[in-house]
């Protein structure tokens, strides 16, 4: 049975390892604290594998995990801290072939200074979003309903042009 589980969890991790990474960035000050998160949030991920029902997806129950420990993490070290969530430690990659001229570089600082100002539920929303992963499975990390998914992307995204548009 340890086996199975040991097999179970390296393929998953696998797949899944560069997004919990980004999600850990996300809620940890600098890449030294975002790789213990990642540690943290893995040694968790290993000792609830037992928990696991195959009958869910294993990633949504990893992120869900890792949202948990994260927000864990950032509750325990924020008493002492005036705010520890930086979104400027995310590297944005792949924006296509767009030279990174001083106007994108511009835009791109302008959209991290408004992703900071996003309440915790929303940078959890936008970070899952980026990820790509589906409303349906945001929706059951998060406990919303998918209708309530797509509302709140939509909201955001709006909040976020309303911020870019007044920085620049």
């Amino acid at each position: 049975m340890k086996k199975e589980l040991e097999t179970i969890f390296l393929k998953a991790l696998d797949q899944n390892q560069e997004k919990l990474f980004r999600i850990c960035s996300i809620y940890s000050k600098d890449d030294e604290d975002a790789k213990d998160l990642f540690q943290e949030v893995l040694v968790h991920i290993w000792r609830s594998m037992s928990t696991f029902k195959a009958n869910s997806n294993i990633g949504t129950w990893m992120f869900r995990i890792a949202l948990n420990v994260c927000l864990r993490f950032k509750y325990k070290h924020t008493k002492n801290q005036k705010r520890f969530i930086r979104l400027d430690s995310v590297k944005l990659t792949n924006i296509g072939s767009v030279e990174n001229s001083e106007v994108e570089n511009e835009k791109l600082n302008s959209l991290r200074k408004c992703l900071k100002e996003l309440n915790e539920a929303d940078k959890a929303i936008v970070a899952l979003y980026l990820e790509c992963v589906a409303y349906k499975e945001i929706s059951i990390i998060l406990g919303l309903s998918e209708n309530h998914v797509a509302v709140k992307i939509k909201r955001i995204k709006s909040k976020l042009l309303n911020c870019i548009n007044k920085i620049l």
